[in-house]
């Protein structure tokens, strides 16, 4: 026996009986089945009396019994309702009374909303392009003669992209501050590495001179005692180094691994290098761009079950990237999970847009298509056999390859379904701003 309550929004609950009899014929054909195995002193295995068999192993027995039948039995009545359950029910047991005419139990849970995609071919799209021309190959050969750059003493003053030793003291109202001072501090100018304002004030010192200056530190900055705080620094220059860029020549191209020397084959390399990693930005500011679409125009309630579970998959997730980084979260601590709440609605809402779209218009992706992907990481390792051999090796991974698969099939649809606007991007502006892909 079972009845549906709708409780609001997605949320129902299932009011469900299990007759006594089903329960008592599955406890006694669990009990007997213990008792051919069971252990008790006095009685040789699978010669317990079953009186005694119930005394020992009754309540645990019920127990699990119990269990099986109330997962069984919810998955047939949400079947008979024609429920689409999504996440875990709450289970509330109502009566336990085992012998009594029946046990109840409530189970509170939530449905898959309906998915109304709305009008894609009412919309439009920037869907950016790339072209990879001689400047940017010479402008990765020039990063690259930076990187392997020799710092030498040089008898003038400060230049961006020197190598400067020097010693600093900041203090906040007069006391110095933790973690604003130190001697002997070796810094590289424009390389990121300190606040912009500290790196401006060194520029134009010369070996031996000073220099003090005020400075207001980022609201947002990581060290709470000067966050947002005007503080004071000295600064003294104790040495001056210029960097010496390596000729770009044979023995450049051997150290960046052309064997002969070639140059024109280290340009190539450079260009095949950029187009590869460009052709992944653009692929995904363009998907990004179509989700944003399909989430503008969707309608539909994201259950609470998936977003709460995709929350705690987002957040396990920074924590092992915040390890990957060196950085450990102490044991017991959580990141608060209101901070991946918004991205978890968004992932959950798209994950069930793309499954609507994906069954109405036919989007699964082909093997081949599949293959082809892998083939195109692979591409980009020493080895890509290996690479291949390792997706085919697991299951697990070849369905994320099936996955994004499928996502490129939907932005596919999406792009032939709006009104496209392409939009040229400079080859910089498309490396310095990496996508925050979901």
């Amino acid at each position: 026996m079972s009845s549906l309550e709708i409780l609001g929004g997605l949320e129902r609950r299932l009011h469900i009986s299990i007759l006594q009899p089903e329960f008592k014929t599955e406890v006694d054909a669990r009990l007997n089945k213990v008792g051919r195995t069971a252990k008790l002193h006095g009685f040789r295995p699978g010669k317990i009396p079953f009186n005694i068999l119930r005394q020992h192993y009754g309540a645990q027995v019920e127990q699990e019994v119990l269990e099986v039948m109330v997962q069984r039995s919810f998955m047939q009545t949400a079947r008979e309702h024609d429920l689409k359950v999504a996440g875990m029910p709450q289970i509330e047991i109502k009566s336990a009374n085992f012998a009594g005419a029946e046990i109840e139990y409530n189970a509170t849970f939530e449905v898959y909303p309906t998915v109304l995609l709305g009008d894609v071919s009412a919309e439009k799209i920037d869907c950016v392009n790339f072209e990879i021309s001689d400047a940017d190959v010479a402008d990765t050969l020039l990063t690259l003669r930076k990187q392997r750059a020799v710092f030498e003493v040089a008898p003038r003053a400060v230049e961006n992209g020197d190598q400067v030793r020097m010693d600093f003291k900041g203090t906040l109202a007069g006391v110095a501050f933790d973690g604003g001072t130190a001697e002997n501090f070796e810094l590289v100018l424009g390389a990121g590495r300190m606040l912009p304002d500290f790196e401006k004030a060194i520029l134009g010192l010369s070996a031996g001179e000073a220099r003090a200056f005020e400075m207001t530190f980022p609201a947002d900055y990581h060290g709470k005692d000067v966050a947002g705080k005007e503080v004071t620094f000295t600064i003294t220059v104790h040495e001056v180094k210029a960097p010496r860029l390596p000729e770009l020549d044979a023995e450049f191209a051997k150290i960046l691994g052309v064997e002969d020397g070639d140059l024109a084959k280290l340009s190539a390399e450079i260009r095949t290098n950029l187009n590869r990693e460009a052709q992944r930005r653009v692929k995904v500011k363009n998907k990004d761009s179509a989700m944003e679409v399909l989430l503008k125009v969707a309608q539909l309630d994201a259950p609470k079950t998936l977003v709460e579970d995709e929350a705690q998959r987002l957040m396990q997730q920074t924590i092992q990237d915040l390890a990957g980084r060196g950085i450990q979260i102490p044991q017991g601590m959580q990141l608060p999970l209101d901070a991946f709440q918004e991205r978890a609605v968004k992932r959950v809402k798209l994950g069930l847009i793309l499954a609507e779209i994906v069954k109405l218009h036919q989007l699964q992706p082909t093997p081949e298509q599949v293959k082809a992907l892998i083939q195109e990481y692979a591409d980009s390792y020493e080895r890509p056999e290996e690479v291949i051999h390792w997706y085919a090796a697991e299951p697990s991974r070849l369905r994320e390859v099936e996955n994004l698969a499928l996502e490129d099939n939907v932005v596919a649809w999406v792009m032939a379904s709006a009104t496209v606007n392409q939009q040229a991007i400079a080859l910089k502006e498309l490396m310095g701003n990496e996508e925050n892909a979901e």
